[in-house]
């Protein structure tokens, strides 16, 4: 069954990846699947200079967003400024995700940011750190901001402090 279409549907370019990057999130997020794979064939080897046979895009979905991977070459590279945001209810959510998607070669970064080992940025952090951020209360928010400043993996039960001021 293919995977259901949306108006917008992120695709990652890869160099020679995709399949092995959509497997592993599909094994990370949990409520998620592969869908359809197309292959390079003979037409237009002299363009795209894929291999006949080999992975030349794959569909998946983690827990309900779709997504496309694309084999095209080392010409595109990930960078920072467009990564995947993960919001999580408790701090067991927060250590699986961050340690998962650092799993064969990613590294964490500051803030809840991180680096898979494909390049791709994503952001693990509490979801209630957003109506900290956003408190009406500016110093309870700015506790909020400083204490997110100094972490790497996010610390949910710190920032709370934090933001209450203990």
């Amino acid at each position: 069954m293919p995977i259901a279409r949306h108006k917008i549907t992120p695709c990652l370019w890869f160099d020679k990846e995709a399949e092995d990057a959509a497997r592993f999130y599909v094994s990370v997020f949990k409520n998620s699947r592969i869908g359809r794979i197309s292959r390079y064939s003979e037409v237009g080897h002299e363009i795209h200079g894929g291999t006949p046979g080999a992975v030349l895009a794959i569909e998946f979905e983690l827990d309900g967003q779709p997504f496309s991977g694309l084999n095209g070459g080392p010409i595109f590279k990930f960078s920072e400024a467009v990564s995947f945001q993960v919001p999580c209810d408790t701090q067991e959510e927060i250590d699986y995700h961050w340690t998962r998607l650092q799993e064969g070669g990613g590294s964490g970064g500051n803030c809840g940011w991180l680096t898979d080992r494909f390049g791709l940025s994503w952001q693990v952090f509490p979801a209630a750190l957003l109506d900290m951020l956003i408190d009406a209360d500016r110093q309870k928010a700015d506790r909020a901001m400083a204490a997110m400043l100094k972490m790497n993996k996010l610390d949910l039960a710190a920032l709370q402090r934090a933001f209450d001021g203990k």
